[in-house]
Formats: C-alpha cells, sequence, structure tokens
C-alpha cells in the first residue's frame, strides 16, 4: 500500500500519527455539561476561534481545488473575499449580537422564539440535510485523493475504504473532547496543511528555471489572445459555471454565500459561540476572513507555477508540448494530483499527504460537532424534556457523542455517494464543493432575511420557505433539466445565481405569511 512511499514519508506519516495521538491527548477534557460539549464554556480565545473558522472554510476542496483553478484560470477566486468581507460586517452587526443575547446553542433557536419550535426543528433538518451534501462532498474529495495515495487506485473499494479511514479518526479525536478540541486540532492542522502548500511551492519554484520576473512576466502573457493569469477582477457579464468568479457574482451570490456561512451554518457560527462576548466573536469572524486570503493565495500559486511547470515548455527548456492530459488510472484527475502522483520529490510527498489528511479531519471534526449539537439541542433535548421534566447535563453530553457517530456515518455515506455524483457533473472540484451549499443555504437565507428586517411571516410559511428554498436550486441542476427539459430548452447556470434565485423566491414565499405579533 506504501510501495510508492520513501522512507521519509514514511517518517513523515509517523510523525503525523504521534501530533494527533499526542494533541487528542493534550486537548481533550472532561465536559460536564451541554455548554462545555457545544460551546467550550464560552472561554476560548478569539484568535483561536479565528484560525478554527479559517480551517473549517479551507477544506480538502481548496487544497484539492485551489490549485486547479490557478492552472486553469487565473487569481478571480481571490477576489470572493470582497464577498466575504461584505458578509462578516452583515453578520457581525444583525446577527451575532443576537446570538449571544438570547444565549442560544444553534442559531436556529431564534426561529423558535418568532415562529415557533416547528420552525427551528425544520431550519435544524434542513441545515443538516445540507451540511450532509457539502461536508459529504468535501470527505469524497479527500478521500478521492487519499485512496490515489495511498492504494494506487480510485476504485470505488479504494475510495470506500479511504473515506472509512478518515471519517474514523475524525470520529475518534473529536467525539470525546467536544469543540475544544476541534478547535485546538483545527489550529494544528491548519499549521500543517499551510507548511505543505508553502513546501509545494519551494520545491516547484526551484524546479522551474527561470527567474521570478521572468515566471511573473509568462503569466501576465500565457499565449496569445488570453488574458494574463495574473488578474484579480472578472468584469464579464456570465451566467454559467464559468463565470461563477465574475465581480457581480461575487457581489451578489458570494455575499449571499458568506452570510449563510458565518451566520446561518452552524457549522462556522459554533465556532464563533464558543468566544466570552459577541464583540470577540465578530473579531473573531473579521480576523479569519484576513487571514483566508494569504492562504486561498497559497494553493492558488501553486496551480499558476504547474502551468509554467506543464504549460510553458519554452520556460522549462523542454520540447513542444501541450502539456499532460492529467490522469490516474484512466479516470480524470486535477493537475495538482497528477504532480503529486507523479513527480513530486519524496519528503514532500509524505507532507502533502498529511496536508490533504489534515484539511479533511479539520473539516469532517468541525461538521461532526456541528451537526450533533443541531442533532442534540434543536431535536432531542426538547423531546426529552417533554418526557422528563430534569435530566442531568451530562445526559446530553453521552447524547451528543453518539449523536457524533450518526453524523459520522451519514457523512460516509454522502461521500461514498459523490463519486458518482461529481463524476456526472463534471464540474470542477472547487466549484462542486460550494455549489452542494445552496441545497439548504437558499431557504434559510430567505427566511432569515424576512425574520430580520420585517413582521412577516409564519411558522406555516417559514417551512414552505425552507422546503422551497431546497426545490428550486434542485431543479436548476444538471441532471434535472437533462431529463424534463427539451434540448433547445436547456440551460447551465452557476451555482451563485441558483442561489441568488433561490433565496428570492424563499424570502417571498416566507413573507407570505401573516404579520407576527410579537
Amino acid at each position: 500500500m506504501l510501495g510508492q512511499y520513501a522512507f521519509i514519508d514514511i517518517l513523515v506519516f509517523i510523525g503525523y500519527g504521534l501530533l494527533l495521538l499526542g494533541s487528542g491527548w493534550l486537548f481533550n477534557r472532561k465536559n460536564r455539561s451541554a455548554n462545555d460539549y457545544f460551546l467550550g464554556g464560552n472561554a476560548i480565545p478569539m484568535w483561536m476561534v479565528a484560525i478554527s473558522v479559517l480551517a473549517t472554510s479551507q477544506s480538502a476542496a481548496t487544497f484539492l481545488g485551489g490549485p486547479d483553478q490557478g492552472y486553469r484560470n487565473d487569481l478571480t477566486y481571490l477576489s470572493t473575499n470582497i464577498g466575504a468581507f461584505i458578509a462578516a460586517y452583515f453578520v457581525a452587526i444583525f446577527l451575532i449580537p443576537r446570538f449571544y443575547q438570547q444565549k442560544v446553542f444553534t442559531v436556529y433557536e431564534l426561529l423558535e422564539q418568532r415562529f415557533g419550535s416547528g420552525a427551528k426543528r425544520l431550519a435544524g433538518l434542513m441545515y443538516l440535510f445540507g451540511r450532509v451534501f457539502a461536508s459529504g462532498a468535501r470527505l469524497y474529495m479527500a478521500a478521492l485523493a487519499v485512496s490515489m495515495i495511498l492504494f494506487g487506485n480510485i476504485d470505488a473499494s479504494s475510495v470506500i475504504t479511504a473515506t472509512l479511514i478518515i471519517t474514523v479518526c475524525g470520529l475518534v479525536y473529536t467525539v470525546y473532547g467536544g469543540i475544544r478540541t476541534v478547535i485546538y486540532s483545527d489550529v494544528l492542522q491548519a499549521a500543517i496543511y499551510v507548511g505543505a502548500a508553502v513546501a509545494v511551492i519551494i520545491v516547484l519554484y526551484q524546479a522551474i528555471p527561470a527567474s521570478f520576473g521572468d515566471i511573473v512576466n509568462a503569466l501576465q502573457q500565457p499565449a496569445p489572445g488570453e488574458t494574463s493569469k495574473l488578474r484579480l477582477i472578472n468584469t464579464d457579464i456570465d451566467f454559467s459555471n464559468t463565470g461563477v468568479f465574475s465581480l457581480l457574482s461575487v457581489l451578489t451570490g458570494f455575499v449571499l454565500l458568506n452570510i449563510a456561512a458565518f451566520g446561518l451554518d452552524q457549522d462556522m457560527t459554533q465556532r464563533v459561540l464558543t468566544c466570552k462576548d459577541a464583540k470577540e466573536g465578530s473579531k473573531a469572524m473579521l480576523m479569519s476572513v484576513v487571514m483566508v486570503i494569504p492562504v486561498m493565495l497559497l494553493f492558488l500559486v501553486i496551480g499558476l507555477l504547474l502551468y509554467i511547470y506543464y504549460q510553458r515548455p519554452d520556460i522549462m527548456a523542454a520540447g513542444a508540448t501541450d502539456g499532460p492530459v492529467p490522469t490516474f488510472a484512466g479516470e480524470p484527475v486535477t493537475i495538482f494530483m497528477y504532480y503529486v502522483l507523479t513527480e513530486i520529490p519524496a519528503g514532500v510527498r509524505g507532507l502533502v499527504t498529511v496536508g490533504i489528511l489534515a484539511a479533511a479531519l479539520s473539516t469532517l471534526n468541525s461538521g461532526l460537532n456541528s451537526m450533533a449539537s443541531v442533532l442534540v439541542q434543536d431535536l432531542y433535548r426538547p423531546w426529552k424534556q417533554k418526557q422528563q421534566s430534569h435530566t442531568d447535563e451530562g445526559h446530553y453530553v453521552k447524547v451528543g457523542r453518539w449523536a457524533m457517530a450518526l453524523v459520522a456515518a451519514a457523512l460516509g455515506g454522502m461521500a461514498c455517494l459523490c463519486y458518482y455524483w461529481q463524476q456526472y457533473t463534471n464540474m470542477p472540484l472547487l466549484q462542486f464543493a460550494l455549489g452542494v451549499m445552496v441545497f439548504s443555504y437558499s431557504g434559510l437565507l430567505g427566511v432569515y432575511f424576512i425574520t430580520l428586517f420585517s413582521k412577516r411571516g409564519s411558522q406555516l410559511s417559514v417551512i414552505a420557505a425552507l422546503i422551497v428554498g431546497f426545490l428550486v436550486p434542485l431543479s436548476m441542476q444538471p441532471y434535472v433539466i437533462d431529463t424534463v427539459l427539451p434540448t433547445h430548452w436547456q440551460f447551465e447556470l452557476g451555482f451563485t445565481w441558483q442561489l441568488v434565485i433561490g433565496t428570492f423566491i424563499a424570502a417571498v414565499v416566507c413573507a407570505m405569511g401573516k404579520a407576527s405579533k410579537n
């Protein structure tokens, strides 16, 4: 299984394993209450929360998809941070103070105060459903890479085994320590995968026989008629998948995507709620947006250097070539994985493998804890309180651990399903990972906009809006369009525009409910 690794790679694996065991033992703390287990007692340092939010957002999809984006296109993916900043300020002003005021465990408890427990339960279920899609897709990408590196193939059995390895490691590491362990490990994992990215950049830069200035000039003038690969802002009007990183898309769909991620997705928001107050939580979130930019740039730079390495034989002093067609075991792979599998030096290969695992575990651990918190706090606790007026807090900690195991099984199953889904859509990894979030975000955004800025809405209209918000993006998926519409009516719509349309329709449906008396 490890035949393609050198002794130094094996040493890297052993070192990473010992680091995981040692940090797991060090970070593990006894949790006496649900507040300790799910919110860390509101005592997590702000800077650690910021890094945890960063690590959660920068998954294996970024590790693998970021270089692919840089290789195929340019730096316009960086411009999505404009939308992230706008969204972060919105969440800091309108949502985070409300969460701390109401002392909630999950963001969906706010809906209960306005529309009743039914709205809260459905919002929690919608989040869980959407998060299974999103986190499952990220887990699949990591499993695909691990399968190629460890087993030398991407057969279904190997991908499933890799999924099982990652899922079990994440569950064991997280299940006893709760959110404290998740946040502390996020800091560690972020350092590892950023270090791996830096190592790859150094190796690639040294392999290119050109000065820094020559490399920059080649990227500015890639080929006759092509735009610069250093372009930051794309002002084209393009509503297809190729235009999702355009400025118009950034100022609309990506603003909505980040509002949902920072303020309505328990996966991210739970970290912010571990700070001591709303002010610290807002600072942590804004700091994470700032830190994302250089980290995102690292992975894009890998792609740009791979472009020089493979597509510019004039610089590499190689024969005329159009570059490789990156395939592995007969299947297409990203250019970064092709490089890792065929040419990366010993030692760095082990570090990259560990980096992929670190990115995957960081995102997986986050999903396990946040989804378990929704299952326990929004669904199980209300039911238990109806059955028994007083229940010891330790009971909810135990239930939370069982909930994590259930969530881990669901994510593993979704990752296996994505093995077939992504191959059908033929969508780049990064867009695929971002796009699956739309299913749960559309309805939640529509409902929360009406909740925050109007007195409209009822429990029935909230439930209808959440369902419609899921169905609208679903109706725009290629497999649905190809099945339902005649050939001359078929179209392609980028996921950001699916989110805009889905959010608008969901908001209209929610506003159709009777005005609240509150």
